[in-house]
């Protein structure tokens, strides 16, 4: 793991970085770090520089003191891609990771080749998903981020992958309960308060992946049709029979889907 050095915010703040080629980023979901993306990153460094961040309160990087936000989110993914002396990315985001991409393509827009939505929105939660969000934050205060956890990794799964990958969600457990519950408490709240972003995707000229799932909870699919034609430049990937968590579920369809759109992306 490489560490974030001479940042006065993101302190005690690391990555994973791999293989040669054209620059991707990986950013992770809620309750989540870059360990994530191990079966997916196999297939990426073959061919690609692929750089996968805990994002702050995750892994090795520490919650810092500023209240945390998407934004937030975007600055640390720019000061990797500062201190690495990267210029352009492509960047990857799962869930949570993509609306911090989407923050990101509105502030550093610069930077990017493209950019990947995976099981992820442009649209800002509804009221009735802040509600839920709420009372998710109580029962970690409440009953702790075990209860939580074990009750909300299932739900990132279809129905078939439950059964087909229970050793993989027992993992996705362990993993997600390294996670404080400051710190997942704090990315509720930025959940709940970041803004819509449709106008980041009308506006851009970038293209723009969407890999969907069709059992997908967290993100239907109607819900994510709803923003795929939108872009100028779209490429819509559906895996069907998969729910939130396709780089578990299915990382050689995604791998698959996603060397199809950096391929198409380097040759413009």
């Amino acid at each position: 793991m490489h560490t974030i050095l001479n940042s006065s915010v993101f302190q005690q703040s690391g990555y994973y970085k791999s293989g040669q080629g054209f620059p991707i980023i990986l950013l992770h979901g809620f309750a989540e770090d870059h360990s994530i993306w191990n079966s997916f990153i196999k297939h990426l460094e073959k061919d690609y520089l692929v750089i996968a961040p805990d994002l702050p309160g995750t892994g090795i990087s520490a919650l810092p003191e500023q209240e945390m936000s998407m934004e937030l989110l975007a600055d640390f993914a720019n000061e990797i891609l500062e201190q690495e002396k990267i210029e352009k990315v492509i960047m990857l985001g799962h869930s949570m990771g993509g609306y911090a991409a989407l923050a990101f393509a509105e502030k550093y827009e610069n930077k990017l080749s493209a950019f990947s939505l995976i099981h992820s929105s442009a649209f800002a939660d509804d009221e009735a998903k802040k509600e839920n969000r709420r009372k998710s934050i109580k029962l970690i205060q409440n009953e702790g981020r075990e209860v939580f956890l074990k009750a909300m990794i299932p739900n990132l799964y279809s129905e078939s992958s439950k059964v087909r990958l229970k050793h993989e969600m027992d993992a996705h457990l362990t993993m997600a309960l390294q996670t404080s519950s400051e710190s997942m408490i704090a990315y509720y709240q930025a959940m709940i308060n970041r803004p819509e972003r449709i106008s980041v995707l009308e506006n851009t000229k970038l293209p723009v992946q969407f890999v969907i799932g069709t059992e997908d909870n967290a993100i239907p699919l109607a819900q994510s049709l709803k923003q795929c034609s939108i872009p100028l430049k779209s490429q819509i990937d559906i895996l069907q029979g998969i729910g939130h968590s396709s780089m578990i579920e299915a990382p050689d369809q995604l791998e698959l889907k996603v060397n199809s759109f950096c391929k198409y992306v380097l040759e413009l």
